[in-house]
């Protein structure tokens, strides 16, 4: 399991509704993409939820990185960038995914946190710990799913979920989910990753 995501903060007074007919019109491209677990079409309004931002922020996971490759290099990506400009596209490796009590519900909203891997953390133990709370917040009541993954080079956690209420109870940033593909989420493995 493989985690990407990239943001493209857009200015303050921008009109958001350009995003969501840019959803509308094209979400449904990658409802049948192989390698793909899910993809979340995410974005973030200022004054909504807390957000200080504009922000469009897709969240994926994939089964392959091979789906993911061809989706970057393989034409997908271009459409975004040839609209948005080139973000930078943040990757994390995964560590654990669990189906939530709601899993059959729509997704209304997303929360994601980054967080450091503390300097001279036990990294075992902190794995441990993480897997342990991915389970925990897949068990909340309205959870859809929750996952979590890292990113080496940074050393930084991000913890994802999936919530089908407007009252998520996981911390973090607030996104409201516009669309979701996930041709392969049946396939992502539960659990730990390793």
């Amino acid at each position: 399991m493989h985690a990407l995501q990239y943001e493209l903060t857009l200015p303050a007074d921008y009109d958001m509704g350009v995003v969501r007919d840019r959803v509308a019109r094209i979400g449904h491209l990658l409802d049948d993409w192989d390698g793909l677990g899910f993809k979340t079409y995410l974005l973030r309004e200022r004054g909504v939820h807390g957000s200080p931002v504009n922000q469009y922020a897709p969240f994926y996971l994939w089964n392959t990185v091979e789906g993911m490759n061809r989706f970057l290099w393989g034409g997908a990506f271009q459409g975004l960038v040839n609209d948005f400009g080139r973000p930078e596209a943040r990757q994390w490796s995964g560590l654990a995914y669990e189906e939530g009590g709601a899993a059959d519900a729509r997704a209304a909203l997303a929360v994601r946190r980054r967080e450091p891997v503390p300097d001279g953390a036990e990294l075992s133990g902190l794995m441990a710990d993480v897997v342990r709370e991915t389970r925990r917040v897949a068990g909340e009541d309205g959870a859809v799913l929750a996952a979590a993954a890292v990113d080496t080079a940074r050393w930084e956690l991000v913890h994802f979920s999936l919530w089908a209420q407007d009252a998520p109870k996981a911390e973090g940033d607030v996104f409201q989910v516009l669309h979701m593909s996930e041709p392969g989420r049946d396939r992502l493995p539960r659990g730990r990753q390793w």
